[in-house]
């Protein structure tokens, strides 16, 4: 998956829990980075720019411990494609954005690629 060498079955769990630990702190300070910088957007208050910067930098930081623990291609695309869904979800849920039906395709082939990823 990684080029790194083959673990029992206790080291993989491990390491699954904690790519996903990793990945849900990620995306979380994603999310809430997109979500304070969609609120800038519509009322221009700079302490929101500012809550964004520092959410996308943590968020980026994540990032870094997720690229150690996994390798570079499966965090970032585990990375890409989660946002990518809880964005959409977000931006559909809240913000009453609606996608249009390229959109969802798109969303639903980056879903099948990350598993494809994944699963060979």
């Amino acid at each position: 998956m990684t080029g790194r060498p083959a673990l029992d079955k206790t080291r993989q769990q491990e390491f699954i829990v904690r790519v996903a630990a990793i990945l849900f702190i990620a995306v979380c300070l994603f999310l809430a980075g997109a979500t304070a910088s969609r609120a800038y957007v519509s009322n221009s208050n700079l302490w929101l720019l500012a809550t964004a910067l520092v959410l996308y930098t943590l968020g980026n930081l994540s990032m870094i411990a997720l690229m150690r623990t996994s390798g570079l291609s499966l965090a970032i695309s585990l990375s890409s494609v989660a946002q990518l869904v809880a964005i959409n979800a977000i931006a559909v849920l809240v913000f009453d954005e609606r996608l249009g039906w390229h959109q969802a395709v798109g969303v639903l082939l980056g879903i099948a690629s990350v598993t494809l990823m994944v699963i060979g």
